[in-house]
């Protein structure tokens, strides 16, 4: 969290900006306060983007997708404009890093908790495909970790799967090391898309590491369509569920369902899901 430039927005809508929480392709996301005293996280397009017209169109899908999800572990709409002059979205106010940012300052996390943060993605991945959608972007960055479990973020490039994608042929949509074979290939991408993803998330989070290495993105390409996962340094309570995320087939990948039986009873629910180390943090977050 850093402090507003004298360059950034002190007012967005009805909401007072705080502070700045980071800043993403399409702009800046700030800490804002309602009227009403409600503490928000708010993105704000860049004024270069909210020129294009396709772009416009892109973000007012990107709304419509967050709030047809409804919030089940993902970071629920509370307000936005994709109408103004510079466009902005405000949603709930999750107070906790990253999975990104948890992994790399306190290392990979215990095997419980792995276990629990597969619980809530699966469930956060089944209301966004109820919801007709497909996330396409699932990765450590776009996982916060709340005090009650995970929510999973940015809908920037979801897709209806009954609609057309506002992008060029052969444009990769996601993130290397964390998208699909068929993403690279250019296959249809559907849910078992977030599926593979889901698992490139949770062997980060256990590990450390992609199950595909860390290395350019031209290798990363080829490991994910021609070789296997890394699965070596995961848990081996946790191999058989992250193999099956991981299949190359997107056929014989798990539905999130049949996740959430493979997983069994562990839920994030309740304040001690995560490692004490990542709590102080939370505490911290919730307090600033």
């Amino acid at each position: 969290m850093q402090p507003l430039l004298a360059s950034e927005p002190n007012r967005v809508g009805d909401y007072r900006l705080l502070a700045r929480l980071g800043r993403g392709a399409m702009g800046g996301v700030y800490l804002g306060r309602s009227r009403g005293g409600r503490v928000v996280a708010v993105k704000v397009v860049r004024p270069e983007l909210a020129e294009n017209p396709e772009f416009r169109e892109r973000f007012r899908r990107e709304v419509h997708s967050a709030r047809s999800v409804g919030g089940f572990w993902t970071a629920a709409v509370v307000d936005a404009d994709p109408a103004a002059e510079q466009p902005w979205l405000a949603t709930e106010y999750v107070p906790g890093p990253t999975l990104h940012q948890a992994v790399s300052d306190h290392g990979p996390l215990p095997e419980r908790t792995v276990r629990a943060l597969a619980a809530g993605l699966a469930e956060a991945l089944a209301a966004i495909h109820r919801a007709g959608l497909v996330h396409r972007d699932l990765k450590p960055a776009n996982v916060l970790l709340g005090p009650d479990g995970p929510r999973v973020i940015d809908f920037g490039i979801s897709r209806a799967m009954s609609g057309n994608a506002l992008t060029a042929t052969g444009m990769f949509l996601g993130t290397p090391g964390f998208f699909s074979p068929e993403q690279t290939t250019g296959d249809e991408v559907g849910p078992p898309s977030d599926v593979f993803s889901l698992g490139a998330v949770l062997v980060f989070a256990a590990t450390g590491s992609g199950p595909f290495g860390d290395d350019n993105t031209t290798a990363l390409l080829y490991r994910v369509v021609h070789n296997e996962p890394d699965l070596s340094r995961v848990p081996g309570g946790l191999r058989p569920l992250l193999a099956a995320c991981l299949a190359k087939d997107p056929a014989a990948r798990p539905t999130p369902s049949a996740l959430l039986d493979m997983v069994g009873e562990p839920r994030p629910q309740g304040n001690q899901w995560l490692p004490a180390a990542i709590t102080d943090v939370i505490a911290q977050h919730a307090n600033d």
